[in-house]
């Protein structure tokens, strides 16, 4: 059995996504989705999906091992970043060292760092008139975006795009990419 830790902070769409994929695989288990928000539409989708949720504050992250001692307690083999918005302490990148991935909504390693989610990044693209824009799911190390990319894919941004547009065509990128690399990762476990 293969285990996986969710971290998000938001509506949790990927969270959905990635549950109702792996829903009837008895190989993989969603062990728990973790976020720091504890107004995340997240929730909402984890009790009607049946998924153990669990609220921390950002000193329970950042100024203790409670969390992490949560997530070793769970055997996870992943923990995946799916809309986790807070920069992962260098304890927490220490004990699951290369088992930690993120997806995020551009083409690394531009549009990346420090506030750079969500239509911040869409809005950021289409001023700079980019032709390109996509998803990278990437590791995660002790900076905002800067891990080792695991894969990457390009959608185009039509000169009429506007920041609700693009999303949509990331988000659908993201829906159909993000599981198989998952699955991928923990076939390699």
């Amino acid at each position: 059995m293969k285990r996986i830790a969710l971290f998000a902070s938001g509506n949790g769409t990927n969270v959905q996504r990635i549950a109702e994929y792996f829903k009837d695989n008895p190989g993989v288990e969603i062990s728990a989705v973790f976020t720091n928000n504890p107004n995340a539409g997240v929730l909402k989708r984890c009790a009607a999906l049946g998924l153990t949720a669990v609220i921390f504050t950002k000193n329970d992250f950042y100024n203790s091992n409670k969390i992490v001692d949560m997530v070793k307690a769970l055997n996870v083999d992943l923990v995946v970043l799916a809309g986790f918005l807070l920069l992962v302490p260098g304890n927490f990148i220490k004990e699951f060292k290369n088992r930690i991935i993120n997806i995020h909504p551009a083409l690394l390693p531009k549009y990346g760092g420090k506030g750079m989610y969500g239509h911040h990044v869409h809005e950021a693209v289409i001023k700079n008139k980019e032709k390109k824009s996509g998803i990278t799911i990437h590791y995660v190390n002790e900076h905002y975006d800067e891990g080792q990319t695991i894969f990457q894919t390009e959608v185009t941004v039509a000169d009429n795009e506007t920041p609700e547009s693009l999303a949509e065509k990331i988000h659908k990128s993201e829906y159909e990419h993000f599981p198989v690399v998952i699955e991928k990762l923990l076939s390699g476990f």
